[in-house]
């Protein structure tokens, strides 16, 4: 008997699109490009990993006719399904072997397929601690801190988030930080109780394919994890990931501790002109120089190919400073804040600026300034 089942064209259509960021295009094992696709028990159960991540999304709403399983192309699967009529009836049928027939309305598709049996699975029970949190604060954690990621690859402790847990004044927090050693974002997540977890550093690839299933996804998560790996549970979903192996460097001796002087502004204000006064530019380690007097913002960009741009704020500030920072950066910090201002706290010219939400004290950046 070979595997036959129907399948509404939207639900089939979402677990494929996860897949889309665990699959390896490029890997030099063919296998690594597929799906692995398995109808039994009353559940179209979809797998995709690049040996680091495993991905699985069971599917309930499916009509199986003949249980069975095969592999194929991931991408090739997911175009053609995706391009298929919103919301129709897929018939899928193994016909043979090394061929998986797709079929919906007047359309018909024989893909290749390679034998299930070749699938590095290894997504056997993990022991470790266990903990349940709400998704979307859980979220709201991942996006205040993955832009700062570093993409260097000789230093791969830094290429991820760091999840730990930590205490502040009897109160319980799931804390990520993380940095490129330019800037540096932390932010806390409240608990209830005081829980055990292993500190690990969750690689960025892992940490992409969470936000893209935890936006439109509401509810608790669980998370088991140890010293080698990690489990998400979702609803229908399961996401095991290796972590990277490394110690990240002490953050906390790196947030400032004597910066006094005091910058408030209206934080959409803020956003917007430094956004437009970095567009003179293409290169964005030109950087934004802030000239600073007394309630007074001055925004320069100057660039010797491309011009030079200046714009004005009226700020909260009582000091004379001069200092320069990567504009990407700045834009980056104020996209992620919730509140109506947005405070930057100096020391000199030299040292780093920390900047706060005043809206989310579970938060906070921080960024180096540009020599010269």
């Amino acid at each position: 008997m070979r595997m036959k089942f129907s399948i509404n064209q939207k639900d089939l259509q979402e677990s494929l699109g996860f897949c889309q960021n665990v699959i390896e295009r490029r890997s030099t094992l063919p296998i690594l490009s597929n799906v692995l696709i398995e109808a039994k028990n009353k559940i179209l159960r979809i797998t995709a990993t690049d040996l680091d991540m495993i991905f699985v999304h069971n599917i309930s709403n499916v009509e199986i006719n003949e249980e069975g399983e095969t592999t194929t192309n991931s991408s090739i699967m997911h175009d053609i399904v995706r391009k298929f009529s919103a919301g129709k009836k897929i018939n899928v049928e193994a016909i043979s072997d090394s061929k998986l027939q797709l079929e919906s309305e007047k359309s018909i598709f024989k893909l290749n397929c390679i034998d299930s049996k070749e699938f590095p699975l290894s997504e056997d029970d993990q022991d470790g601690e266990s903990i349940t949190i709400n998704s979307q604060s859980f979220l709201k954690l991942l996006n205040k801190c993955k832009f700062s990621i570093s993409s260097d690859e000789t230093r791969h402790y830094l290429s991820g988030i760091f999840l730990h847990f930590t205490q502040n004044e009897d109160k319980n927090y799931l804390t990520a930080v993380s940095t490129d050693s330019h800037r540096m974002s932390i932010s806390k997540m409240r608990l209830e109780e005081q829980i055990k977890f292993e500190p690990i550093i969750l690689p960025k690839k892992t940490i992409y394919q969470l936000c893209s299933i935890l936006e439109n996804f509401n509810g608790n998560i669980k998370l088991l994890n140890s010293k080698s790996k990690i489990k998400f549970y979702l609803n229908n979903s399961t996401l095991t990931s290796k972590v990277i192996d490394g110690k990240f460097p002490n953050y906390i001796q790196v947030i400032p501790k004597n910066n006094k002087k005091k910058l408030e502004a209206d934080l959409e204000l803020f956003h917007h002109s430094v956004d437009r006064v970095a567009s003179v530019s293409t290169d964005k380690k030109d950087g934004v120089r802030f000239s600073l007097s007394k309630n007074k913002l001055d925004l320069s960009v100057n660039n010797a190919n491309s011009g030079d741009g200046k714009e004005t704020l009226s700020v909260k500030f009582d000091h004379d400073l001069d200092i320069s920072f990567n504009s990407k950066y700045l834009v980056d910090v104020a996209s992620q804040l919730e509140g109506e201002n947005i405070e930057i706290y100096f020391n000199d010219i030299s040292s780093p600026a920390l900047i706060k939400d005043p809206s989310d004290f579970d938060s906070i950046y921080v960024i180096m300034p540009m020599k010269g």
